[in-house]
């Protein structure tokens, strides 16, 4: 009977174990599970994007660069040096004489030789200067009406500051990106002239309303042009998020601040299109909607996202296409060094064609390459717009230029955090600077006679 009832007990045990261990065993392969799914979101982020294989700008770069890779030159490859140089002419002369001989202790002559000479550059101090208008009438003898003299065109308050002021203004706000308070010190510890935050503000709206004819001209301009690079970037204005978009060439720089993204935009600033250019984007769908002639897309934006499939999927792929694209630039640098572009005919451009057929259609493993398998289609989608540049030697293969206009915008917003109510009045101004600056015009100059110039 104890035998019976001990093996009852054991039994029992044994049933509970068994439940245990079936619970346990689903809770270990369901935890296994979990581990799997973990194991593979963190290969699949092993990869970090950054400037080398993605849009990411340099300064969001994690691992940053602290030892520059420039050797020990005075200066950059390619940009010519500048040394101050001696006047033909000077403004004032200092004569330096000795009256007597340090030896014997004789009086020497007035006529001497020159030996040498040196000069010291400096800037003068600098004040205001103000200018009073005294407006005389008189009664007429014959007719007896009070004539008055009538006042300059833009002088119309009792006291208001002039069109060089409102140059400076301009200029230091846009160009080297002086916030007001900056500027409020500037003004009174260099030029002597105390003015306020507010009045900086009024300024620059004056100055961009002077600018809004050249502005507009550029836009015409621009409608009118064979090639036309694109971009846009987010921005902050008045703590709200918004856009600044840029269309530039060779010859114009036009930037335009709006509330969105969107192809409307593009509507709005050109009702029709771009259709005698061809437009150079990074596959923002609103630049792709454009009205053109042609389309190029950035080969330096597709560069950079076939480096990150190659990292993140190993996709052979991605290497060939990169190797395509470079192929290209190479074949559009021999284009350069002989003078005149490739026709389609020509041999080196038919089989560059003809390979970039071959790759856009070849079978992706989507489950080995998801990634790599929509940049295909896309590519696929967009075939045309590829390769235009070994045809026109005026459309570049990247948008890099539209990105160094636009980044202007980022430098201005890190140095002053964001836009209050500017932000239309800087990409007026900047547009105009940015656009004498490529036709190497001198900024300051120009900037003061459109600023001279009476509000419209």
């Amino acid at each position: 009977m104890q035998t019976a009832k001990t093996i009852g007990i054991l039994e029992a045990e044994n049933a509970v174990l068994r439940q245990e261990n079936t619970i346990l065993l689903a809770r270990v392969s369901s935890l296994e599970e979990q581990v799997l799914v973990l194991l593979q979101r963190l290969e699949g982020k092993s990869v970090k994007k950054d400037s080398h294989n993605s849009h990411t700008p340099p300064s969001q770069d994690k691992a940053r660069k602290t030892k520059s890779l420039r050797g020990k030159s005075g200066g950059q490859q390619g940009h010519p040096g500048h040394t101050l140089e001696m006047v033909s002419v000077a403004d004032q002369v200092k004569e330096l004489k000795s009256s007597y001989c340090q030896v014997c202790g004789d009086g020497l002559p007035e006529e001497q030789t020159v030996l040498s000479t040196r000069q010291v550059v400096d800037i003068p101090p600098i004040e205001p200067v103000y200018t009073e208008y005294r407006q005389y009438g008189c009664r007429c003898p014959t007719c007896a009406h009070i004539q008055k003299a009538v006042y300059p065109q833009g002088v119309s308050a009792p006291i208001q500051y002039g069109s060089r002021v409102e140059g400076y203004v301009a200029y230091l706000s846009v160009y080297p990106y002086l916030p007001y308070q900056r500027l409020c010190l500037l003004f009174k510890d260099v030029f002597g002239l105390s003015i306020s935050e507010g009045s900086i503000s009024n300024l620059l709206q004056r100055a961009a309303k002077k600018a809004s004819p050249v502005y507009e001209q550029i836009q015409t301009e621009l409608q009118q042009a064979t090639y036309v690079g694109s971009d846009e970037t987010g921005a902050k204005v008045n703590g709200k998020n918004a856009w600044i978009w840029v269309w530039q060439n060779l010859k114009n720089t036009f930037l335009k601040a709006a509330p969105s993204g969107g192809s409307q935009v593009v509507e709005d600033t050109f009702p029709n299109g771009l259709p005698k250019a061809t437009i150079g984007s990074d596959r923002w769908a609103a630049q792709l909607k454009t009205t053109s002639q042609a389309k190029q897309l950035c080969l330096a934006h597709l560069q950079r996202e076939l480096i990150f499939l190659e990292e993140s999927e190993q996709s052979c792929w991605a290497s060939h296409c990169k190797n395509l694209l470079q192929d290209a630039l190479r074949l559009d640098k021999l284009a350069q060094a002989r003078g005149k572009a490739y026709q389609p005919t020509e041999k080196k451009a038919y089989q560059l064609e003809h390979r970039l057929n071959r790759l856009l259609i070849r079978h992706l493993d989507p489950e080995l390459y998801p990634a790599t398998l929509t940049f295909q289609k896309s590519l696929l989608k967009h075939r045309d717009y590829l390769l235009v540049f070994l045809y026109d030697p005026e459309v570049p293969p990247d948008n890099n230029a539209s990105e160094r206009a636009i980044r202007n915008v980022k430098v201005k917003q890190k140095v002053s955090g964001q836009f209050k109510t500017g932000q239309d009045s800087f990409c007026i101004l900047r547009s105009v600077i940015d656009t004498l600056k490529k036709r190497d015009l001198d900024i300051f100059t120009y900037l003061s006679q459109i600023m001279a110039s009476p509000a419209t």
